[in-house]
């Protein structure tokens, strides 16, 4: 697809995918996965809805320039630096490891996520994990704008009050079916729309891709409601950005059976979270279940090209 600067000005409706597993007709349970990943391939599911009215902000106020913060392999940095290309905004990335501007060439050729912001204009500032901790700190800020200029201010993750508006907007009035809305669960932003929008017989259910306790906080902040949801906090297999083999296996056996991509930062721990519950009878028989893909496929080439210099199994794409 070649998109313009009406991006995101398109209210994109996506498709619920049925998987059709047998773990799923033994118990008489429906599953569908709604395919945001489909919506681009750099500005895919939750990032589309987090910079949509983000974007629409900017412009408002005359900016012209969008910063933000990240990892070095943060799907949030790409789709930033994608977003500003289409829709004519310059982009800046705060990006966490100073070690990493040492030698930019070298991060560029080894990191395809930092490749890809680059080839599409983001300038990148690289700060020590101790700067970093300060980010939201009013120094740090000042010292960004003295050095910058104006800008306008995407949190990390693009998680804010506008986030979770587009965030809202991911289910459809066709989802009403569903008795269980399952997605996994970063900053916090995308469950926070979902249970806001949810109806009043349905359950969200967020499987977290990090450790710690902060997320329920997080959440509180800006969800409406704090009965119709929960967290389940036994799938991060260790934390953000790890994964093991058991993960990499179950993401290559479930795209072979259905077709379906995941990514083993957020999706795949989602999914096999979501297949463990089944299992351990956590979901009521006859139970329909839509879980959320937020996209993040882009960060699979990262993944892989860490797992072959370790002569591991890679995901199959």
């Amino acid at each position: 697809m070649t998109f313009d600067k009406s991006f995101f000005n398109q209210n994109f409706k996506t498709e619920n995918q049925q998987v059709f597993l047998s773990a799923l007709k033994e118990k008489n349970i429906e599953l569908y996965i709604k395919r945001e990943d489909e919506i681009h391939p750099f500005v895919s599911g939750n990032k589309f809805r987090k910079l949509k009215y983000n974007i629409e902000e900017a412009k408002k106020m005359q900016k012209k320039t969008l910063l933000t913060f990240g990892g070095a392999y943060s799907n949030h940095i790409v789709a930033t630096a994608v977003s500003g290309k289409l829709t004519g905004f310059n982009t800046i990335g705060i990006i966490r490891g100073d070690e990493l501007g040492i030698d930019i060439n070298t991060t560029l050729a080894k990191n395809t996520t930092l490749q890809e912001a680059s080839k599409n204009g983001m300038q990148f500032k690289f700060v020590s994990r101790s700067a970093y901790r300060n980010k939201l700190s009013e120094d740090f800020i000042n010292q960004l704008k003295k050095e910058f200029g104006d800008f306008y201010l995407v949190p990390e993750g693009g998680t804010n009050e506008l986030a979770i508006k587009g965030c809202e907007e991911i289910l459809t009035k066709e989802d009403e079916k569903f008795d269980y809305i399952c997605c996994a669960v970063g900053t916090g932003g995308t469950i926070s729309g979902l249970i806001n929008s949810v109806s009043e017989h349905q359950k969200v259910i967020g499987l977290p891709s990090l450790k710690g306790d902060f997320l329920q906080e997080e959440i509180n902040q800006f969800a409406k409601s704090n009965d119709n949801w929960s967290l389940q906090n036994e799938y991060h297999f260790g934390g953000y950005g790890k994964y093991n083999a058991e993960l990499i296996r179950f993401i290559n056996e479930f795209k072979e059976r259905t077709s379906v991509p995941l990514d083993p930062i957020y999706t795949g721990k989602m999914m096999f979270g979501i297949m463990d519950m089944i299992d351990k009878d956590q979901f009521p028989n006859n139970s329909k279940i839509l879980a959320i893909h937020t996209g993040g496929l882009q960060g699979i080439a990262g993944v892989n090209q860490k797992m072959k210099n370790k002569n591991q199994e890679l995901i199959k794409v």
